[in-house]
């Protein structure tokens, strides 16, 4: 019998420590070739704001890794389901840089986080398969996508699914994109559904990978400051050629997704992305609909978070996804039978789409 993966719990642990922008309009900032921005801090925070739409974001406090934050998010997705964590096939958690020890910049993933999660949640059962995924940004929606097709392929009959990032521990405070990024831990628990009993579940995906001349957008290298540590690496991005490159490649991918699945984007209730940046976003799912001919966007389409919690990476997706399925956030809400599509980008560089019905 076909099986149709549903997710039926989910999850996530905001950070409490809050970032606001002000924090950081007394801080010096340096260009890509050292040398120091003239402009005044308060000028290029409210710039930065203009572009991003970042207001502040969360950091994880002093005593706390993304394991800490990953743990709490699988508890509260597990908790969400009713499921037994020992009747769990996978636990896969996507992030990027592991286990960042404060005040230090040294990645620790031995063991891999899904181990950490894995002992944590006390399971016992051997056959319970805990294991990393790097991805960059679209990490979490790459497991779920993994998810379904070992759900499909009878592998499988649940999976945990966790993105958790402290992306605060690998900024360059000189540089101005430090600015946009955050920590945080989203988590689903998903679920084999015989298909002739339900049509919830995910209806298609794509996913590209594009890694010729695009590969090195996002990288680590040294800060800006003049007289820093050479060795010392920090996450770099070409925010340019990012963001021209999701411009282009993830309306499409969407599009593909959307199409594969068979569902018009009359259908489409809410669209959930990557909170990367508010003008890509906006630029995205305006592309998505053109493709289409449709000039105008439909009321309330694309819930985000990113002004009040920032682009906390993989986190991001099953952040904002938990809120607006248990009615915390602004005006949005899903119901039983609404249709929403996922959608992620980064580093790699990748791409990645999830069409699936509430």
């Amino acid at each position: 019998m076909q099986q149709r993966t549903v997710i039926t719990g989910t999850g996530c642990f905001i950070p409490p420590v809050v970032k606001e922008n002000k924090d950081f309009a007394q801080q010096s900032f340096y260009g890509e070739e050292g040398t120091r921005i003239e402009a005044p801090g308060s000028e290029i925070v409210e710039k930065f704001q203009e572009i991003t739409g970042i207001e502040e974001r969360r950091y994880a406090s002093e005593g706390m890794n993304s394991s800490d934050m990953a743990i709490e998010a699988a508890r509260r997705a597990i908790a969400d389901s009713g499921i037994d964590p020992e009747q769990l096939d996978q636990i896969i958690v996507a992030h990027n840089f592991g286990n960042v020890i404060s005040h230090t910049i040294q990645t620790d993933i031995l063991p891999a986080l899904a181990s950490r999660v894995k002992h944590a949640l006390g399971i016992r059962n051997p056959q319970c398969v805990a294991y990393d995924i790097l991805f960059g940004c679209p990490g979490w929606l790459q497991g779920v996508i993994q998810s379904d097709a070992f759900i499909k392929a009878g592998v499988a009959q649940r999976t945990l699914v966790v993105g958790t990032e402290t992306l605060s521990r690998v900024v360059d405070r000189y540089d101005r994109d430090s600015m946009i990024f955050a920590d945080g831990a989203g988590a689903a628990v998903l679920e084999a559904r015989p298909s002739d009993n339900t049509q919830a579940g995910i209806l298609s995906c794509s996913v590209q990978s594009h890694c010729t001349d695009e590969a090195y957008y996002l990288f680590l290298g040294k800060s800006n400051l003049p007289e820093a540590d050479p060795h010392v690496r920090y996450i770099k991005m070409k925010g340019r050629k990012v963001y021209e490159y999701a411009m282009q490649h993830v309306p499409a991918a969407m599009k593909d997704c959307l199409d594969k699945a068979g569902v018009p984007i009359e259908e489409v209730k809410k669209v959930f992305l990557h909170q990367a940046n508010e003008k890509m976003d906006e630029g995205i799912i305006k592309r998505l609909y053109k493709l289409y001919g449709k000039k105008e966007l439909p009321e309330h389409i694309m819930p985000m978070n990113i002004h009040k919690l920032g682009n906390s990476s993989v986190a991001t997706i099953p952040t904002l996804f938990d809120m607006v399925k248990k009615g915390q956030w602004d005006v949005h809400d899903l119901q039983p039978g609404d249709v929403v599509l996922f959608a992620s980008v980064g580093a790699g560089m990748n791409i990645n789409a999830v069409c699936y019905r509430m």
